[in-house]
């Protein structure tokens, strides 16, 4: 393949990928005739956490985008309350800097910060991140065992942030699925867990969006390491000054 067909597929890639993301963690449900309808998307997560979850999101990207130099990147992935912070700082009080500034903002209720200080990544390692994302879509809503929409997901240099509010069973079935996805380094669990008890008296929310088409590949017989971030590794309010 010329290096000029390469960035053709690998743009068309990143394109299929921006819608892919868009309906990330949603479970599908095609309403309506093949040709058309519509894709209802079904979240454990209460309509509050959802809104709280937008406005912490952004409220979180306004402040930092004031207070940081350029040479930091980060990425925000929310998740009932909860911020994972990825990404490069250029030195520790940065990394620190970041986290204090979202802890303050109303509703978060805990911070994983995995901010890496090291130089920050290249564009063509950030595609490569988004094409990974897209493929932990495409898997997980092609597994009959697993419902897309208990999870959430961020990639950063080849490890993937997996979130949710599932079941031990649920995030043990999700995170191997996506452990043999070629060019994943890593998958680490930040689940909240739920006896599957008490899967009942969460309240389902319904969310409706745009029919859309996927493609679906198979997975490879590599298989990444899979690893949890220890609770002492969550921030949670209130912080020590």
């Amino acid at each position: 393949m010329t290096v000029t067909r390469f960035c053709k597929t690998l743009m068309h890639i990143v394109l299929a990928v921006g819608l892919s993301s868009s309906l990330q963690g949603c479970g599908l449900l095609l309403l309506g005739s093949a040709a058309g309808g519509t894709l209802m998307c079904m979240d454990r997560r209460t309509f509050g956490a959802q809104t709280e979850d937008r406005e912490i999101q952004i409220k979180a990207w306004s402040r930092l985008s004031h207070a940081l130099p350029d040479s930091t990147h980060v990425n925000l992935t929310v998740y009932n309350r909860r911020v994972l912070l990825t990404g490069e700082a250029p030195d520790a009080a940065s990394k620190k800097k970041v986290g204090m500034i979202v802890r303050d903002i109303t509703n978060v209720t805990g911070i994983i910060n995995k901010l890496a200080v090291q130089p920050e990544s290249t564009l063509f390692s950030r595609t490569i991140d988004t094409y990974i994302s897209g493929k932990v879509h495409a898997v997980l809503i092609s597994r009959k065992d697993i419902e897309s929409n208990h999870y959430k997901w961020t990639t950063e240099r080849g490890i993937v942030y997996l979130m949710g509010l599932v079941t031990v069973d649920e995030g043990n079935r999700g995170a191997d699925a996506i452990s043999y996805i070629t060019g994943v380094r890593q998958v680490v669990k930040l689940f909240q867990y739920v006896q599957p008890e008490n899967l009942q008296l969460l309240v389902i929310t319904p969310i409706f969006h745009a029919n859309s088409d996927f493609i679906l590949e198979g997975e490879q017989p590599m298989r990444a390491a899979v690893g949890e971030v220890p609770l002492v590794e969550v921030t949670v309010r209130p912080l020590d000054q």
